[in-house]
């Protein structure tokens, strides 16, 4: 049964895959966000546009309706014929006749006036004595009022000077005796030589005359045209009930109950610019009464102190854009999967290997030499694989050499405990052997004198310390040719220590070479981080130039936007090669410092082989001095068998030769004694010796290769 994986958060492919599923997510969403903001603001412009050309071409109308009405006015203004009859009928002099002529003149004047024209509810002559009576009108409008506001209004009219004064549309008309809304022109007819026969003049129009001439203008599905004065309050609109009531909506240069409306306005985004056909673009954005955000368009009257304004809501016009966000929406969900997918192979081309890679180092550290890795690729990842087999291979030599040079100095150093074991027996016998030729020359020194038989025995006596000797003799070359052997294999395990300590001169070679293909990697990656820096660059002029450029160059702002994305995708991408190459440079070093460490100790054990050379080498001279000494030996026993054929000659001579037989057997006792420590000293050093191949065999039991 395969065992599952455990997701490791902390893995170079896990990174990978969240850096590159977050890039990929966050510059789809952002850049569908940004689309859809931007189509909102542009088709916001553009219908501001339109609408600010729609709203100038309806105040023009307004303007050239005004002007028609303001020349009537005139009209009447320099009728010389008017003012005569406007003079005669306020002549005390004049007869009744001449002013009921004058009067019929002006009320047909006025009929004709009212006549011509449909859009207008009536024309009247208004007396400054605001008396009826006095006063003339258009036939079927009602009579003058003097009320308190109609005195303000009229007051107004003096204050223009005989230039023409527009009332806001009236619901129930400028006396408040209608049943239909009317928009009033006064003007004072001044006649400065004769005062009492100046008078109003009110042209009311219809409200519906209005209405008429701003039907065509059309805002969005749910847009309002009106009319404002200077303090903000509606002078027309569809409803008549807001006459003369605040605007929530007004421009930032009218007041409303005398103080400026700057707080609301603070949230408004104004538009300003040129149209299409040259003029200027009157417009912004704000919220009504519930905070619904409204398109306002706006154009002030050049007749009258006015101003133009309709407003409908934003998203009468932008809700084509709306489904720019539910293609964003599934752009962002497409972009995931995909970012899903490429993450996947990710993880499956960098990451997945670069874990095995570890586990595979991590047993290695644990003595395990036998693992491999099966990359087959030729890129950096397949090269690494490589060259760690490569690197386990050579360590896996190394540990077998260094564990076969152990196991031949642990079997050389028990062949020289055996050979040492020997010796030391052999010495023992020596000093034994020499003890009792000491007590033989004593006896025969006490006995010479008394038998001649003691002399024989002591023949047979000196015949067994040449056998004796020529024992010693033989024992002393085995001893040498120990010696030699040991010598020659710790000569071998010489070549063979310096021979692992050239393998290891040669990991940390290798270890140096990967440490310069790392910095090989590094300067590759430099220039490709130049090269998106640049490409950075680049797409940046390329949406300068192509927002200079204007609508055609809109395409080539996104393409530009594309290459800025991938440039720093791959900036990414570069970043986390970098941060991979710095970990393989870390684990080289690693390797580095483990070899450097083990390479002390091989170059000690180096020197303890060559102490144990040395050993061997100083008891083949000591056993050289010994074999001197046996020879020595052999030559005494000789002469004493001369000089037991010469002791029948002469018995006067025994006493001199068992003196110098006895030196001589102290001498062999002294120099046996000392045999003996040199075997000890050289069982001590052997067992050292033992001891020190089998830590090195136990050092390398730790690698399994």
């Amino acid at each position: 049964m395969k065992r599952r994986r455990k997701l490791n958060v902390r893995s170079v492919g896990f990174k990978l895959f969240v850096i590159l599923f977050c890039t990929i997510v966050l510059l789809s969403s952002v850049l569908g966000l940004t689309s859809y903001y931007a189509a909102k603001r542009i088709i916001t412009d553009e219908v501001a546009a339109a609408s600010s050309q729609s709203i100038v071409q309806a105040a023009d109308k307004l303007d050239f309706l005004f002007a028609e009405y303001e020349a009537l006015s005139r009209q009447f203004a320099v009728d010389s014929v008017l003012k005569v009859d406007m003079e005669a009928v306020n002549n005390p002099a004049a007869g009744t006749v001449a002013k009921a002529a004058a009067e019929d003149r002006i009320r047909r004047k006025l009929d004709s006036v009212r006549g011509s024209d449909e859009r207008l509810l009536g024309v009247r002559l208004v007396s400054r004595s605001m008396v009826d009576a006095e006063s003339y009108k258009s036939t079927g409008i009602s009579g003058v009022r003097s009320d308190e506001g109609i005195l303000a209004r009229m007051k107004e009219i003096d204050n223009g000077k005989g230039e023409p004064v527009w009332f806001p549309v009236r619901a129930k008309g400028f006396f408040d005796a209608y049943s239909e809304s009317s928009l009033t022109m006064g003007r004072l007819l001044r006649n400065i030589q004769n005062p009492a026969a100046e008078y109003y003049m009110l042209i009311e129009v219809k409200g519906s005359a209005l209405t008429g001439v701003l039907s065509n203008l059309h805002i969005g599905l749910a847009g309002e045209i009106r009319i404002l004065d200077p303090s903000g309050r509606v002078a027309y609109g569809a409803d008549n009930a807001l006459l003369g009531q605040p605007s929530y909506i007004h421009t930032a240069e009218m007041k409303t109950g005398g103080q400026e409306q700057s707080g609301r306005l603070k949230d408004e985004k104004r538009q300003s610019g040129t149209s299409k056909a040259g003029g200027p673009v009157h417009s912004f954005t704000t919220g009504d009464e519930l905070g619904t955000p409204q398109l306002v368009v706006y154009q002030p009257l050049a007749t009258a102190d006015w101003t133009l304004l309709g407003y409908a809501p934003v998203s009468d016009f932008t809700k084509s854009a709306d489904r720019l966000l539910y293609i964003t929406f599934l752009v962002v969900l497409a972009a995931a999967l995909i970012a899903l997918v490429i993450g996947y192979v990710l993880v499956r081309l960098i990451g997945r290997p670069l874990g095995k890679l570890a586990r595979l180092m991590e047993e290695g550290e644990q003595g395990n030499l036998q693992v491999r890795t099966d990359f087959k690729g030729r890129d950096e990842i397949g090269r690494l694989g490589h060259s760690f087999n490569r690197m386990m291979e050579q360590i896996s030599l190394l540990a077998g050499r260094s564990s076969s040079s152990a196991a031949e100095v642990l079997a050389t150093s028990e062949q020289l405990v055996a050979a040492s074991g020997a010796i030391s027996g052999q010495a023992s016998e020596v000093a034994a052997a020499t003890g009792e030729i000491a007590g033989g020359a004593a006896s025969l020194a006490a006995e010479a004198e008394s038998s001649n038989a003691k002399v024989e025995r002591m023949r047979d006596k000196a015949n067994e310390v040449a056998g004796t000797n020529a024992v010693m003799a033989a024992s002393a070359g085995k001893v040498m040719e120990a010696s030699d052997q040991g010598a020659e294999r710790m000569k071998k395990l010489v070549a063979q220590s310096e021979s692992v300590l050239k393998m290891m001169d040669l990991i940390q070679e290798n270890s140096a070479m990967l440490r310069d293909s790392t910095v090989l990697i590094r300067s590759i990656l430099s220039p490709m981080i130049a090269m998106n820096k640049q490409t950075n660059i680049l797409a940046l002029n390329a949406s300068i130039e192509a927002a200079r450029a204007g609508a055609a160059g809109r395409g080539f702002i996104v393409i530009a936007d594309e290459i800025r994305g991938l440039a720093n995708q791959s900036s990414q991408s570069i970043a986390s090669v970098s941060r991979i190459t710095e970990e393989i440079s870390s684990h080289i070093e690693n390797t580095v410092q483990i070899v450097g460490e083990a390479a002390p100790q091989f170059g000690s054990q180096i020197v303890s082989v060559r102490e144990a050379s040395l050993i061997f080498q100083s008891v083949r001279t000591e056993m050289e001095v010994f074999s001197g000494y046996l020879s020595q030996s052999s030559t005494a026993v000789a002469e004493l068998t001369e000089y037991q054929q010469q002791l029948g000659q002469s018995m006067a001579s025994v006493i001199s030769v068992v003196q110098q037989t006895s030196a001589s057997t102290e001498e062999v006792a002294s120099m046996s004694s000392q045999q003996f420590l040199v075997s000890r000293e050289l069982v001590a050093l052997s067992g050292k010796l033992e001891t020190l191949a089998e830590n090195l065999k136990q050092s390398m039991r730790s690698f399994g290769g």
